[in-house]
């Protein structure tokens, strides 16, 4: 059956983006520009860094999100995932602090990432990146907007000379057999993807074990904006999954998407084959 169209996410807009930005100052609060973060660190498993500002947006927004939309179940990457959510229509999926080492040392690429699935895909997306000062917001077939004003895609259709961002080995194999200009890194992947949405990249890589909280908001976002994040062979991504784990990804402008898929591919048929 299909979900029914959803007045409730551009009713709630107004209310998650204040959230946000609510959020977004208690985690500036404790950030350094230029330096190492005040805020306490931890290690995950895994070797993850988390700090007190990831824990305390984490728990400002699960209290304030909640009150907007009691039905929704809940996904962050600091909460202990709860089952409940895959029999749910609505999912709010967090991250209270996207690029959580770029925040540590004191760099502004970090942001703070929500998104609403109905029935696994983002209805309602807002990446606010505080110490940039930039905040993006969509809604499903509401557009896109960073900091109020509607954005577009670059619209380029060929690799040639596009501005390509994305982990540093899948960029090297990638010029091996393509011409593009690799673009400066961005630490968090949420602001990789809004780059592209706003214009000022054309594309990104996304290396295997991106999760939902990494993508859902950003993903809405660039496809508001005409483009798409999709898996190498083209697939749209698929969110509230029981392991919300992803692997490779790419994204671009709607018109270079095929260009982008036609080099992976070839990339993919070049590298040498298991036995």
């Amino acid at each position: 059956m299909t979900s029914t169209p959803l007045p409730i996410a551009g009713d709630l807009l107004p209310a998650v983006e204040a959230a946000c930005r609510e959020a977004g100052g208690l985690a500036l609060d404790l950030f350094r520009p230029g330096a190492k973060t005040a805020a306490k660190t931890w290690s995950k498993a895994g070797g993850s860094p988390v700090t007190e500002a990831d824990i305390g947006v984490d728990t400002f927004l699960h209290v304030r999100l909640a009150a907007l939309l009691p039905e929704a179940a809940w996904l962050s990457e600091e909460t202990a995932d709860d089952t409940i959510r895959l029999s749910r229509r609505f999912v709010w999926v967090v991250d209270p602090i996207d690029g959580t080492r770029a925040y540590m040392a004191g760099s502004p690429d970090w942001a703070v990432c929500v998104a609403l699935l109905d029935e696994g895909r983002p209805v309602l997306g807002v990446v606010h990146a505080p110490a940039g000062e930039t905040t993006y917001t969509a809604t499903e077939g509401g557009g896109a907007r960073s900091n109020g004003k509607p954005i577009r895609t670059s619209g380029l259709a060929t690799l040639a000379g596009a501005r390509i961002a994305g982990p540093k080995p899948m960029l090297e194999a990638l010029a091996r057999q393509d011409s593009f200009v690799a673009a400066d890194k961005i630490p968090s992947l949420a602001l990789r993807l809004t780059r592209i949405a706003d214009g000022t990249i054309d594309a990104g890589l996304v290396s295997p074990d991106a999760r939902d909280w990494d993508l859902a908001a950003a993903d809405l976002v660039l496809a508001e904006a005409g483009g798409q994040v999709t898996t190498s062979d083209g697939e749209l991504l698929g969110y509230n999954r029981e392991i919300p784990v992803h692997g490779m990804l790419m994204a671009s402008g709607n018109s270079l998407a095929a260009s982008l898929a036609q080099a992976l591919r070839r990339l993919r048929e070049s590298q040498p084959q298991r036995s």
